[in-house]
């Protein structure tokens, strides 16, 4: 069998941790579509990036965390390496230069925790109802504090089967950092598990909130602000 071409080269490689931000219209790309988009915006920066090696070569690019389609955030990670020693801000202004809009670098830094180690998201919330948000707010207020919260969450079938669903309870999941109104809306920020454990998003907690209370969700913003480890501190 003919051995690939790569197969005992040793190219020095050299990590580094992206935050990034992905805003405005861009929020609105999946995230296959993010990984397409950064694999070409490095190719037209012109930075050197690591290719693994064997049979089939590609680009080393790695998101710790997905976020959810629609979510605005300053505080996305991706994880890249290099063939060369790069300066962080001079990584960062080069890819800066091909990115489309709505996304762009904030900073670079050597990946010290694994992936592994995160386990939570905080998030901001804006949502006006069907309801007065007065009304609303005491709603949502009430909903937050039922001894249980009940959702329907997807479990990924095994090979050959079809997709099925669970209920599980993510009340004691779920924290509560601020809930007000805000220029006529609720607005919620909001801590929930995230990483490989057990990863949950706000749509879940609105979709359940709007089922339970028989009201109908008019327009919603929701902000990514923190990703953090299992003892709190910032992954990013």
């Amino acid at each position: 069998m003919e051995m690939p071409k790569n197969q005992n080269l040793r190219i020095e490689r050299f990590d580094y941790r992206l935050t990034f931000a992905k805003k405005g219209r861009a929020r609105y790309i999946s995230h296959l579509d993010l990984m397409r988009t950064m694999q070409r915006a490095i190719k037209r920066a012109g930075v050197p990036i690591w290719y693994t090696q064997g049979f089939n070569p590609h680009a080393y690019l790695m998101f710790p965390l997905a976020l959810p389609l629609g979510t605005d955030s300053e505080v996305e990670l991706l994880d890249i390496a290099l063939i060369e020693n790069w300066d962080y801000e001079k990584l960062v202004q080069q890819l800066n230069k091909s990115m489309p809009e709505g996304l762009y670098f904030v900073k670079a830094a050597e990946p010290k925790m694994k992936h592994t180690e995160i386990a939570y998201a905080e998030y901001e919330i804006e949502a006006s109802f069907d309801k007065p948000s007065a009304q609303a707010f005491e709603l949502f207020k009430s909903f937050i504090n039922c001894e249980t919260i009940e959702i329907e969450k997807r479990v990924k079938p095994k090979k050959g089967k079809k997709a099925t669903f669970k209920t599980i309870d993510i009340k004691p999941n779920l924290t509560i950092l601020g809930l007000e109104i805000r220029d006529d809306k609720v607005w919620v920020n909001l801590r929930l598990p995230a990483g490989t454990e057990m990863n949950l998003n706000t749509g879940s907690l609105i979709d359940a909130f709007c089922m339970q209370n028989n009201v109908q969700l008019q327009d919603i913003y929701t902000k990514r602000t923190k990703i953090l480890c299992k003892n709190g501190e910032n992954f990013t």
